[in-house]
């Protein structure tokens, strides 16, 4: 579709949560603030022109590569959020987004995502092929107070389970959904941790796509100050994610 007349190179998009999107304690789910955060980086490529219907004339898609959480504190039930999001960088096949999370007018969620355009027929990254020159960069406008660090996947990891991957865990790029990894994940976390919004903030770094029937193991390191999960498939690293705890 052609670029929105509303177009801006920055966009705050309201959410008001629902109860379906929250935890027993009426908090915001970690998994369903990542998917608001990623609704909202989808209106603004699909205002912008680049969105997955307009990727799908060439066969491509954006994929989430690496994500960066940090958060202040979890909105609740019944809750509206603005969430803004723009555009640090944009060449070639990859991309990195910013994204905040704004309750009352305070920011309590910083997101820094990298993403890169992915060939669905061809299963590998490539060049963008629509023009996007119209998205105005703000390469020095972080949204997290650090950057993406590397994931230290230690060899004497703990195995915590099985799992083979299911039509429910799959998304319109026929993969694995990105939330998906860190739900499996975080149900093998302490409840008391999550409940308790222990998690100041965590990273994810997607290595390899996984489909359907896929075996995969789920692997944790754990310290006093961060859990390390990992999933391979065939003793291949495809995802690590590292929880900081408060």
């Amino acid at each position: 579709m052609p670029i929105s007349p509303n177009f801006t190179s920055v966009l705050s998009k309201d959410w008001e949560i629902n109860f379906t999107q929250c935890m027993p304690n009426g908090y915001l789910k970690y998994t369903d603030l990542c998917n608001l955060l990623q609704l909202t980086a989808a209106a603004h490529s699909d205002m912008g022109g680049i969105s997955f219907s307009d990727m799908q004339e060439f066969n491509q898609a954006w994929v989430l590569s690496r994500m960066r959480v940090e958060i202040t504190a979890l909105p609740k039930w019944k809750d509206i959020v603005t969430v803004k999001t723009w555009i640090n960088t944009l060449e070639n096949s990859r991309s990195i987004r910013a994204l905040e999370m704004h309750l009352n007018g305070k920011k309590i969620v910083g997101s820094e995502t990298f993403w890169a355009v992915f060939n669905t027929e061809k299963r590998r990254p490539e060049a963008l092929a629509l023009p996007y020159e119209h998205f105005e960069l703000y390469p020095e406008n972080k949204p997290t107070l650090e950057g993406f660090s590397k994931i230290n996947i230690n060899t004497e990891k703990e195995v915590l389970f099985e799992k083979t991957v299911c039509l429910s865990d799959l998304d319109i790029v026929n993969h694995v959904n990105n939330v998906k990894y860190l739900e499996w994940c975080l149900d093998l976390v302490n409840d008391k941790t999550i409940l308790n919004q222990e998690i100041k903030s965590f990273e994810m770094n997607f290595m390899k796509e996984l489909s359907l029937k896929d075996q995969v193991v789920i692997h944790e390191n754990e310290s006093d100050e961060s859990v390390i999960f990992s999933i391979s498939k065939n003793e291949k690293n495809c995802f690590a994610l590292q929880l900081n705890l408060k």
